[in-house]
C-alpha cells in the first residue's frame, strides 16, 4: 500500500513538473530589441500564466545557432529570421508551419505577409520591413522631384555645374529591381502551388530589357560618376552624398544615421515614378517570427506570437525600436504618417516586393549584376546581357539542383 502511495506521489509530482516546463516558453529576439515586446510579454505571461524567457542575439545568425541547439533541446520556442533566409530553413525542416486564420493575416501587407510563404504555406509572421527609399539634400532641392525622367533632367543640369543629381548603384540588381519589376521584368515565375518556380526566370522579359535601356541613360550621358560601378560604387554615393556633392541618392534606412552624423539636412521620400507613370517598386527586407520544429509547445508558441503582434503592441515596439512595422493600419498612424522618414519607408514598403525566399536565389545574384553592369556602361547591348545573364542562372540552378540529389 505504501508503496503505491509513493509510485503515485513520484508520477504525481512527474506530471506536475511537466506541465510546468510544458508552460515556458524560450523567446530569441533581436539584438537591442526586447525592449520593444517588453509589454506584451507581460501580458502575455498574466492571461496564460507562462513563464516566458526572452534572450537577445543577432536576428542573422539566429538559424544557424537553432540548427545545434534545437536537436539539443536547448533552443527557443519562437525566434526572429530575415524573410530571405526561410527558403533553407523549410527545406532544412527548421521552422514549423503556422495555422492561422484568413483574417488574422489581413492586417499586413500583402508582400510582407507572402515573404514568410513558401508553397503557399505560412511560415512566420511579419515583425518589420526596411526597403529603398529616395533620401536628398534639403539645402541643394527644396523638394524630391516625383519622376526618375524628372531626375535625369536635373541631373544633366547640375553636371554643368559640376555637381550631380540623383546617384543610385544601378548596376546592382537590388537597386534597379525597383525599375524592372514594375516595367514587366520578373525573377522567377509562379509554380501552381502559389510559390516560386525556380525553372521559369524572367530576368529578359521585354520589359527587363526596357527598364535597363532607360537606367543605362544616366550612364551613358554622363549624369553618374564612372566611380559608382563595381564594388566600391557605394562608398563613392555616400562620399558624394555627405560631401554635398550630390543632391539626392537612392538608398536604405540603415544610412540615415551617417548621413545625419555627417551634418546632411536631408529629407526623405518614396522612390519616383517610371516613364510609364508606374511607382518605382524595390526589395522588400522583411524580419518575421517563426516556430523552431522543436518547440516543445507549438500551439503556445504561435499563440505568442499572434499576442505580441496585436496592434496596441506594435505601436509600443515601433516607439522602442524605430523599426517600420508592416501593418497596413500604421502607414495611416499619426505615428508613423508624421514621421517623414518612417512614412517614406512605409509606403515605399507597400509598393515593394519580397525577395524569393527560395535558396536558388542565391544564384540569381552574380549573373544579374554583371548583365547589369555590361549593359549599363556600354559594354554589351542590354538583351544580349540579360539573354546572358538568363541562361548563367538557369544552368547554376540546375548545377545547385544536381548536387542537392
Amino acid at each position: 500500500m505504501k508503496k503505491n502511495i509513493l509510485a503515485a506521489l513520484i508520477l504525481s509530482a512527474i506530471a506536475t513538473v511537466q506541465v510546468h516546463a510544458a508552460q515556458q516558453l524560450n523567446v530569441w529576439e533581436d539584438i537591442k530589441k526586447s525592449s520593444g515586446i517588453k509589454d506584451a510579454v507581460s501580458d502575455f505571461e498574466k492571461q496564460y500564466d507562462v513563464k516566458v524567457n526572452v534572450q537577445e542575439m543577432p536576428y542573422a545568425q539566429q538559424l544557424e545557432k537553432l540548427r545545434l541547439d534545437g536537436p539539443a533541446g536547448i533552443g527557443p520556442d519562437v525566434l526572429v529570421i530575415p524573410n530571405d533566409q526561410l527558403g533553407g530553413a523549410v527545406v532544412q525542416g527548421l521552422l514549423t508551419p503556422l495555422n492561422m486564420a484568413a483574417g488574422a493575416t489581413e492586417q499586413y501587407t500583402p508582400a510582407s505577409i507572402n515573404a514568410f510563404k513558401m508553397d503557399n504555406v505560412l511560415y512566420g509572421v511579419p515583425k518589420a520591413v526596411e526597403t529603398l527609399v529616395l533620401i536628398y539634400n534639403k539645402d541643394l532641392i527644396d523638394k524630391p522631384l516625383d519622376s526618375l525622367q524628372a531626375w535625369y533632367d536635373f541631373s544633366k543640369q547640375q553636371r554643368a555645374k559640376d555637381q550631380y543629381g540623383l546617384l543610385a548603384k544601378f548596376d546592382q540588381i537590388y537597386y534597379s529591381w525597383g525599375a524592372i519589376e514594375p516595367m514587366g521584368g520578373y525573377i522567377f515565375g509562379k509554380n501552381d502551388k502559389g510559390g516560386y518556380n525556380p525553372q521559369d526566370v524572367g530576368l529578359n522579359k521585354p520589359g527587363a530589357v526596357e527598364a535597363v535601356t532607360f537606367l543605362k541613360k544616366f550612364y551613358a550621358d554622363n549624369v553618374f560618376p564612372a566611380g559608382i560601378i563595381g564594388d566600391n560604387g557605394l562608398n563613392a554615393i555616400d562620399s558624394l552624398f555627405t560631401e554635398k556633392k550630390a543632391a539626392a541618392v537612392i538608398n536604405g534606412p540603415w544610412a540615415f544615421q551617417p548621413y545625419e552624423a555627417a551634418g546632411i539636412n536631408y529629407g526623405v521620400a518614396p522612390l519616383p515614378t517610371l516613364p510609364d507613370g508606374k511607382p518605382m517598386s524595390s526589395f522588400l527586407g522583411v524580419k518575421g517570427y517563426v516556430v523552431s520544429t522543436w518547440s516543445k509547445d507549438k500551439a503556445l508558441a504561435q499563440k505568442f506570437i499572434e499576442f505580441i503582434n496585436q496592434p496596441q503592441y506594435v505601436k509600443t515596439r515601433y516607439v522602442a525600436t524605430r523599426e517600420i512595422p508592416p501593418l497596413t493600419a500604421m502607414i495611416d498612424d499619426p505615428l508613423i504618417k508624421n514621421d517623414e522618414k518612417a512614412s517614406a519607408v512605409a509606403v515605399q514598403a507597400a509598393r515593394a516586393s519580397a525577395m524569393p525566399g527560395i535558396p536558388e536565389m542565391g544564384e540569381v545574384w552574380g549573373p544579374a549584376n554583371a548583365a547589369l553592369e555590361l549593359s549599363l556602361t556600354g559594354k554589351q547591348d542590354p538583351k544580349a546581357a540579360l539573354d546572358g545573364a538568363e541562361k548563367q542562372v538557369q544552368m547554376q540552378i540546375e548545377a545547385m539542383q544536381a548536387s542537392n540529389q
